[in-house]
């Protein structure tokens, strides 16, 4: 598995690397039923507020405003996420995924998370009864995130998954909580990328700095930018037709 890094390009260059990719030629099913005339796509965000986040960006670009401004045209994208999201909403929203959709990105995982955040708070009489516990967490996360993932592999469209990027709360007490707890469902989203072959975005490296953040748990108008880069990135340089997983770390440099 190759790990791409950062690399640098400006606007143009990257549009001239998106045109040689193809991509009908190395898209799986989107090629073979043709819906990518002369080579343009159609780019579909599914999730949460990672992808959902013009409530938080004050009139700053939210991700799929960013994304639409560095796809080369005819290219499109079209947001699908919806705030709040948990994995078991996402299949609900394939009834927004247009016909002509080449590829779907899924970023959801967080707000499961969230609302696991209670067992931390809980009493245990021994080591081994907590991870007892946060085992059972990340199984019923795992049955619910393969659910969600075979809904969207049953379009038959080009997918790849993101990790859920690593909280800015202010407590360092809950912080270091969430950035265990995390760990764990993070670490299913991973096995499952690697298992289906797909690639992967690890937002934990791409939003990496506090002002990637609006808020703890939301992207702001820098964060989203650095999001549809890293899109914008896996678009360019993943061959979809060979259906092995590659992680995405950075985005283009203009």
């Amino acid at each position: 598995m190759r790990i791409p890094t950062l690399f640098t390009a400006d606007r143009r260059h990257a549009i001239g690397t998106l045109a040689a990719a193809g991509l009908g030629a190395a898209s799986g099913p989107a090629a073979a039923q043709g819906r990518q005339p002369g080579g343009a796509a159609h780019v579909v965000l599914l999730g949460d507020s990672s992808f959902d986040n013009k409530a938080y960006v004050g009139g700053q670009p939210d991700v799929v405003t960013h994304l639409r401004g560095r796809l080369p045209p005819p290219w499109q994208a079209t947001l699908a996420a919806v705030d709040g999201a948990v994995s078991g909403d996402v299949p609900r929203q394939l009834a927004r995924v247009p016909a002509e959709a080449t590829h779907l990105v899924v970023s959801v995982g967080g707000n499961d998370g969230l609302r696991q955040e209670g067992v931390f708070q809980q009493a245990a009489r021994s080591v081994g009864e907590g991870a007892a516990r946060l085992a059972d967490v990340r199984e019923r996360f795992r049955q619910d995130y393969r659910a969600m993932l075979d809904a969207v592999l049953a379009r038959g469209l080009p997918t790849a998954l993101c990790t859920v990027y690593d909280p800015r709360f202010p407590d360092p007490l809950r912080q270091r909580l969430a950035l265990a707890g995390l760990a764990l469902f993070n670490d299913v989203i991973i096995r499952a990328a690697f298992s289906r072959g797909l690639p992967l975005l690890d937002l934990r490296l791409i939003c990496s700095e506090d002002a990637d953040f609006a808020n703890p748990i939301e992207p702001s108008g820098q964060g989203g930018g650095k999001i549809a880069g890293a899109i914008l990135h896996l678009l360019s340089e993943h061959d979809f037709g060979r259906q092995h997983p590659e992680v995405f770390t950075g985005s283009p440099r203009r």
